[in-house]
């Protein structure tokens, strides 16, 4: 095969894994970042799991080559992160999360109760589809919305869902008070 050849297009199992693996290698690189394969096992972790955590990653990504140090890992992250590789979601009270799903204008909805984060497009359409009310000068381009509640499994009858974590119970705690915060400064504001 000659370097302007592509792989075939596979249709079933571990083919659809080689396929993933030549777009990350193409991503890598047209990212101006080395193709090793610990970021490939890293991409290929954030894709498959539901916004993984860099413990998780680590993990992952560990299984498929071997020996990776944490502090790799989260080099790793970064670099994909400032290279628009993957997203970094960091929900109140949560450590980072991470999520292939980039090229879009997508918001989040976060369990209170057992910390599960689903993908939610635009509330209103194009980015930033949030307009405030003063803009204060800043040319504004994005808007970062994180919506709470409890999911289908946790709002059923009370019990279903995983209980609350130590980290999850700081995450309700901190958006509350930063809704606190936030209504005394707007009700300060007239």
């Amino acid at each position: 095969m000659t370097d302007g050849e592509r792989l075939p297009e596979p249709t079933r199992g571990a083919g659809l894994r080689a396929t993933a693996a030549v777009t990350d290698a193409e991503g890598l690189r047209g990212a101006g970042l080395r193709v090793t394969a610990a970021r490939l096992a890293i991409l290929e972790a954030v894709r498959e799991r539901n916004h993984p955590g860099t413990d998780e990653i680590a993990r992952i990504a560990r299984a498929r080559v071997g020996h990776l140090t944490l502090q790799g890992v989260y080099e790793a992250l970064g670099a994909l992160t400032s290279a628009g590789l993957v997203r970094r979601i960091e929900p109140a009270g949560s450590p980072a999360r991470y999520e292939a799903r980039i090229a879009d204008n997508h918001h989040h909805i976060v369990c209170r109760r057992c910390g599960l984060i689903t993908d939610v497009d635009c509330a209103v359409g194009m980015a930033p589809c949030l307009e405030p009310a003063a803009d204060a000068g800043y040319l504004i381009d994005e808007a970062e919305v994180t919506f709470w509640g409890l999911c289908l499994r946790c709002h059923g009858d009370g019990t279903a869902g995983a209980p609350s974590s130590p980290a999850t119970q700081a995450g309700r705690q901190s958006a509350r008070d930063a809704d606190v915060v936030s209504a005394r400064r707007s009700d300060s504001a007239f």
